[in-house]
């Protein structure tokens, strides 16, 4: 008797632990079901992906989509808009919202906010702060929670954690790994006169390496006291890289699309404020540096560090320009051009963008294409040609970066449990997010 699924993909070259092999992969009740040859199996609907390849969904863990409180920027449907036509199939949301995410009430609202709104799945970041410290070990077990973040630097009100006994109290208490913005408070206070009004360029010197390296020096040594994990986010300096390496039994390590692609001075020449990031994109010999930390195993995964803001804020003088870009939808074509110009092997932009994501913060059911697994996948089309532009970006901020950058490489389907979500372009399928589940936090789940 066949097999009978409700979709198949058929004759796509699958992406996976194993390697690249031509398969079948038939899907059923949101999970893949079979691997492998499929052509006597039934299915409600088959479709032809010979010539493309199917990866296990990206997770992108690290975006800002500002709902509730800034939504004129983006909104939880507008940024997982964008996710999913740049081929994204989960995201992890970050807390500096208003109200700020630090309460159990604010991360159900997030919840009931996102769930069958969303158009890929997700889970949000408690902050850490000094006045909910003690019920971190609660919060950071919630259903839809990611786990704790703190800024180190470069954020205001309680969300930031500046103080060394502060941290340490936070890092004393948590169980889960916790995610951290680190940059010295302190160094970057002392040197705010560094900043020339008018003049991005002055902001690396401004947030230089040593504010960088100063906090994540702090962070490793709290966390080997504390017996805590923790992971640094958006990596941006060589010395820091170097100084990771040597502590990969207590942080792992986060880099972004656009801190391995742009570089100073010439994107602060060429974008002026719209290149303007925390921590900044730096010279060509940190990005050198990152490449090297990520073909040495050094980095864990990517995160695009989705910022969004408005054109009219962006177009405000330097300093009072807010930082942040857009990188969710680009993410995926980014990083597959640095595949097809031989930087990083397929097989490595996988581990970075699922399995490594899955395997960081014990994500359940997902991060493979395995039987069992929740039917996540990234399609994309290798050879195609495509060039990234304003007018296709999803989100409310209606910019990139990257405008009039031609690609090779480019995500054609996004498929979240079992759905086709978008296909060739076009939206598929309403929103239909669900928050992810974790191992650590499975008597805790959403039903």
């Amino acid at each position: 008797m066949s097999q009978t699924f409700d979709l198949i993909f058929r004759g796509g070259t699958v992406v996976n632990q194993d390697g690249e092999i031509a398969r079948d992969l038939g899907i059923r009740d949101g999970r893949i079901a079979a691997l492998g040859d499929l052509s006597r199996a039934a299915a409600g609907e088959t479709l032809d992906c010979r010539g493309l390849h199917i990866l296990p969904g990206v997770i992108d863990t690290q975006v800002h989509f500002r709902e509730p409180g800034a939504a004129h920027k983006e909104d939880l449907e507008s940024g997982s808009l964008g996710a999913v036509m740049g081929g994204v199939t989960a995201v992890f949301e970050m807390p500096n919202t208003a109200p700020l995410t630090t309460t159990a009430e604010a991360l159900a609202d997030k919840v009931q906010r996102a769930r069958r709104r969303m158009h890929c799945d997700f889970a949000f970041f408690i902050g850490g702060t000094r006045e909910n410290t003690e019920l971190l070990p609660e919060l950071e077990r919630l259903p839809g929670c990611a786990g704790v973040k703190v800024f180190m630097g470069s954020s205001t009100g309680s969300l930031l954690l500046a103080e060394e006994e502060d941290l340490r109290r936070v890092l004393a208490v948590i169980r889960r790994r916790a995610s951290f913005h680190a940059e010295d408070e302190r160094r970057l206070n002392e040197r705010k006169a560094l900043r020339k009004e008018g003049d991005p360029r002055s902001h690396p010197l401004w947030r230089d390496e040593t504010a960088a390296m100063l906090a994540t020096e702090r962070l490793v040594r709290l966390a080997r006291q504390t017996g805590a994990r923790v992971h640094v986010l958006h990596v941006s300096s060589a010395a820091e890289i170097a100084f990771l390496q040597e502590h990969k039994d207590v942080a792992s390590v986060e880099v972004t699309p656009h801190h391995l692609t742009l570089e100073a001075p010439d994107c602060y020449e060429r974008l002026g404020t719209f290149a303007q990031m925390n921590p900044p994109v730096r010279t060509a010999e940190h990005r050198a540096a990152l490449w090297r930390g990520l073909a040495q195993g050094v980095v864990d995964i990517l995160g695009s560090d989705h910022a969004p803001h408005t054109r009219a804020e962006k177009e405000q003088a330097y300093p009072a320009s807010p930082s942040g870009m857009t990188g969710v939808q680009t993410l995926v074509p980014l990083m597959l051009d640095h595949v097809n110009a031989g930087r990083l092997s397929l097989a490595r932009f996988v581990d970075l963008t699922s399995a490594g994501p899955a395997r960081l913060f014990g994500i359940a059911r997902k991060g493979r294409i395995a039987a069992g697994y929740d039917a996540d996948l990234t399609i994309v089309d290798l050879k195609r040609r495509e060039t990234i532009t304003n007018d296709r970006m999803a989100s409310r901020a209606g910019w990139t970066p990257y405008h009039g950058k031609t690609v090779t490489g480019w995500p054609v389907g996004t498929v979240v449990r079992g759905r086709r979500v978008m296909w060739q372009g076009a939206l598929v399928t309403p929103g239909q997010g669900e928050p992810v589940n974790f191992l650590e936090t499975l008597d805790r789940r959403v039903r």
